[in-house]
């Protein structure tokens, strides 16, 4: 009990220090759209009947993807910074008058993106005239050198100091080189903007006739990003899939799929040391990569002035006696022990707190995965990543780790104080293996999962159920059969394919508001049951079951239920009524309830018109067990369950009747 006290008082007040803790940060990106405007880009594809073939130009297509981006950007990561650079234009704007980079337009300029920064991209969209005007191919395009020497000036102007910068570079040309020499000044340029820490992201476009082949310009000028990035390491393909109509992946799709993939935000929760033994350690970062969302309000806002403003909230402390504004200075922290208060100095609450030891992450051991059980888990798991700030070679040491633990099949005991002030915990470190999809993206990177484990007194029995009856072979292979039809493609669930619909619908009104669009009626719900394909599927096995299942239960049903164990319900006694002539006492309420049931309906009960005018009268639920059960029992529905499932037979029964 002593040692559960101490943990909760090395909590207390851990939030704001949390926060402003300086290994606890999100990761904020600049990314820098860099499009090709030329012929090709701006072809549409030939007319199809097929609805999902092609409708978009390649230019279209991607500035649509920039447009849905920025959109959700805009919510998920409000700080992050994001522009559009079209080169290859027969005009030239740079926003700032300075005309050194032909043929370069920036549509968007890198910032944080506002409501009036989507607003104009929409109308370009939808506005034809306007776009032709601005997409107009120049007759010669410019080198990709001076595209990144362009992309070089924004980044240090705009995002100067960005943790993550990104220039997402669209073509479909794969050798934009005139002579040898523009290649060659191409990746000195190229070199710049990795000495700036700044990644370039190649997203190619293959013709229908011609797919993208990166061996002859793109593989000198882009490569992988560098191990000790958050984000490394990422496969990278020599070519990509051609574009088809009717082939069910449009072009915009492609693009959404590997842009998120890439653009995903990585947030530090910690950065620490691990000690793998006596004086080895390396560095590691722990990230969040699952994390349920919910609905953040960020701010508040006064509306009583002439425009709306964000309020700047501060906090004080008063005095209950005298409502004089007390200082910082005079607090005093005190915690409750047996009705008394105990106070403590800043210096012993510090004490107290750090008494465990510096933050650090230690291997004490390892045991097989098997031993592991899947409900000795109580938080959140945490991905662990090597990082290279600290320690010169933890990606290597890292990786020999983690694929030992995989080949061995083995975890890591780990003793774990994530940061100061925290409370020391017992974790797993669990070998994790990197994961693809069927486009090749990489879904999950490889690295280690820390699981917390609980202590001896987090651990409670759980009460002894009941035995079940059991169901019979017959049920069981027809219920086998509709499992099988009711499968998910490729047996996998997939939860990035069902956003949370409560979610996405804040989304989509703050997004409708923002715009000035009209707000919208109906929430796109993709977690409710798609209703005709089970029908389609399963229909005719989900019928013969419940056939199976009503000559099961007539005839071992009930015997199988009354023979589980009820617990004995405490009743009141009835109400009697004794005659003076008979000995017995007679119930009273139950004589008197059979003979209305008898003058009012006749010897036979309700009839079904009956039945449905007591229902459209809301009077239903006043009808009594007995007389419910006798109407179902006549009709040969089952008559088990309580009063309120009766009250629902008899309500689908009538349904049915058309009653």
């Amino acid at each position: 009990m002593a040692d559960t006290q101490d943990n909760r008082l090395g909590e207390e007040e851990d939030d704001e220090e949390e926060i402003d803790d300086a290994s606890y940060k999100t990761i904020r990106d600049a990314v820098l759209f860099a499009i090709d405007i030329s012929a090709s880009m701006l072809e549409r594809p030939p007319p199809s009947d097929d609805k999902k073939a092609e409708r978009d130009s390649p230019a279209s297509a991607a500035l649509k993807c920039a447009y849905h981006l920025m959109q959700q950007r805009i919510i998920s990561n409000p700080k992050d910074m994001m522009g559009i650079l079209l080169y290859g234009t027969e005009k030239t704007d740079l926003k700032d008058g300075d005309n050194t980079f032909q043929h370069c337009y920036l549509l968007a300029d890198l910032d944080v993106p506002s409501a009036q920064d989507v607003k104009q991209l929409r109308d370009l969209l939808e506005n034809e005239e306007e776009a032709e005007e601005i997409l107009k191919p120049a007759k010669e395009a410019p080198t990709i050198a001076s595209v990144l020497f362009c992309a070089n000036q924004i980044f240090t102007t705009k995002a100067p100091n960005f943790s993550s910068r990104r220039l997402f570079l669209v073509t479909d040309n794969d050798n934009p080189a005139r002579v040898k020499q523009d290649k060659d000044t191409a990746i000195t340029r190229a070199r710049d903007l990795y000495d700036l820490d700044c990644t370039i992201d190649l997203f190619p476009i293959s013709k229908p006739d011609h797919g993208f082949d990166r061996t002859r310009f793109y593989d000198d000028l882009v490569y992988p990003t560098s191990p000790s990035d958050p984000d490394a390491p990422v496969a990278i393909a020599t070519t990509t899939k051609v574009a088809k109509s009717g082939d069910g992946l449009t072009l915009l799709k492609q693009l959404l799929a590997s842009i998120n993939s890439k653009a995903a935000p990585r947030r530090a929760l910690f950065s620490l040391p691990l000690e793998l033994g006596p004086g080895m350690r390396i560095g590691v970062k722990g990230f969040i990569l699952i994390k349920r969302q919910e609905h953040v309000k960020s701010c508040y806002v006064w509306v009583g002035g002439e425009k709306p403003q964000i309020v700047q909230s501060s906090t004080s402390h008063m005095a209950d006696d005298t409502a004089r504004v007390v200082e910082k200075t005079e607090l005093r922290k005190a915690y409750k022990f047996g009705g008394d208060t105990i106070t403590f100095t800043p210096e012993e609450i510090t004490q107290i707190r750090q008494c465990f030891g510096e933050p650090i992450m230690r291997i004490v051991g390892f045991k097989p995965l098997s031993l592991l059980p899947l409900w000795a888990n109580i938080g959140k798991a945490t991905f662990v990543y090597p990082s290279e700030v600290d320690f010169i070679g933890s990606t290597r040491v890292f990786s020999a780790l983690q694929q030992k633990l995989i080949k061995s099949k083995k975890m890591a005991l780990t003793w774990f104080v994530p940061r100061k002030n925290a409370s020391p915990v017992m974790a797993a470190l669990i070998p994790g293996e990197e994961r693809y999809d069927e486009n090749g993206e990489q879904t999950m990177p490889p690295g280690l999962w820390l699981v917390p484990l609980p202590f001896a007194d987090d651990l409670r029995q759980c009460p002894e159920q009941p035995a079940e009856p059991r169901t019979t072979d017959e049920l069981t292979d027809k219920m086998r059969i509709i499992v099988e039809q009711l499968q998910l493609p490729k047996g996998v669930y997939d939860p990035s394919k069902y956003p949370n619909p409560d979610l996405q619908w804040f989304y989509r009104i703050l997004q409708a508001m923002a715009l000035e669009e009209e707000v919208p009626t109906k929430p796109d719900d993709k977690t409710l049951p798609k209703y005709k394909q089970i029908d389609k599927r399963a229909g005719e096995y989900i019928t013969a079951y419940g056939e199976e299942f009503e000559k099961v239960f007539a005839t071992v049903g009930h015997s199988a239920l009354s023979s589980r164990p009820k617990a004995a319900a405490k009743k009141r006694p009835a109400a009697v009524a004794v005659d003076d002539d008979e000995d017995e006492p007679k119930p009273k309420k139950r004589v008197k309830k059979e003979a209305i049931v008898k003058d009012e309906y006749g010897d036979d009960g309700l009839t079904d018109q009956q039945m449905a005018a007591i229902n459209d009268k809301g009077q239903i639920s006043k009808q009594t067990v007995a007389i419910l059960k006798e109407y179902l029992g006549a009709r040969g529905q089952p008559i088990s369950g309580k009063k309120a499932d009766l009250i629902e037979r008899v309500q689908d029964y009538l349904e049915n009747k058309g009653l």
